[in-house]
């Protein structure tokens, strides 16, 4: 849990006016900033965040934007840190079954909410390759996704409970068997997951594993 809480703390977007950060005129600009790029991606996208378009929505000057983040991508990394839901760790000493099908549960609710989440990590997905500012800029924010969607798993998976009960396996994959279909059927608009498909997808990665 200590890597995500650290990871979280290093991963927060990186303001040009954190020495300001007590003028309150400075704080409501940033926030009015903020909520402006949040709600243009709520219904645009990544695409629809502009700096034209977030100072006209949030009646914030270019000059005083400039004074806040870098550009677009500094912005961006501010909204999804604030929308970006937080996944929550289940408790990992009772029956392994129990711990993921309450797990995958939840991770299936946040993947039926509105695509914001889909949107954002695909986004974070295709952070390039090549050395770069933007990569600088997003690569810790992708960091930050990255553990804190894996710690719930990583927690379960790793537990007494299923070093007791499974072989061994790849937990990387694992996390992929057991949320890569809700994902999928998410994407492709095929159907929407339910509780009981939830119980399934946790059953058979249990069968493929039991020692």
């Amino acid at each position: 849990m200590g890597a995500v809480m650290a990871a979280r703390r290093d991963a927060g977007p990186r303001s040009k006016d954190v020495m300001d950060d007590k003028d309150p005129r400075l704080v409501r600009s940033r926030n009015r900033l903020v909520d402006a790029a949040s709600a243009l991606l709520k219904t645009g996208g990544v695409d629809a965040v502009t700096v034209g378009a977030v100072s006209r929505m949030s009646r914030v000057a270019r000059t005083t934007f400039y004074r806040h983040f870098d550009g677009t991508t500094d912005l961006l990394a501010a909204a999804f840190e604030r929308l970006l839901p937080h996944a929550d760790v289940p408790d990992a000493h009772g029956p392994i079954r129990d711990s993921l099908v309450r797990l995958v549960r939840a991770q299936a609710a946040l993947i039926e909410q509105a695509p914001l989440q889909l949107t954002a990590l695909a986004w974070l997905a295709m952070v390039p390759e090549e050395p770069g500012e933007q990569q600088n800029t997003l690569a810790p924010l992708r960091a930050r996704v990255i553990a804190q969607y894996r710690e719930p798993f990583d927690q379960v998976l790793q537990s007494a409970a299923a070093q007791k009960e499974l072989d061994e396996f790849d937990p990387g994959v694992a996390i992929t068997q057991l949320v890569g279909p809700l994902v999928f059927a998410r994407l492709s608009g095929l159907r929407s997951m339910s509780g009981a498909d939830c119980e399934q997808l946790v059953d058979d990665f249990l069968a493929a594993h039991r020692r």
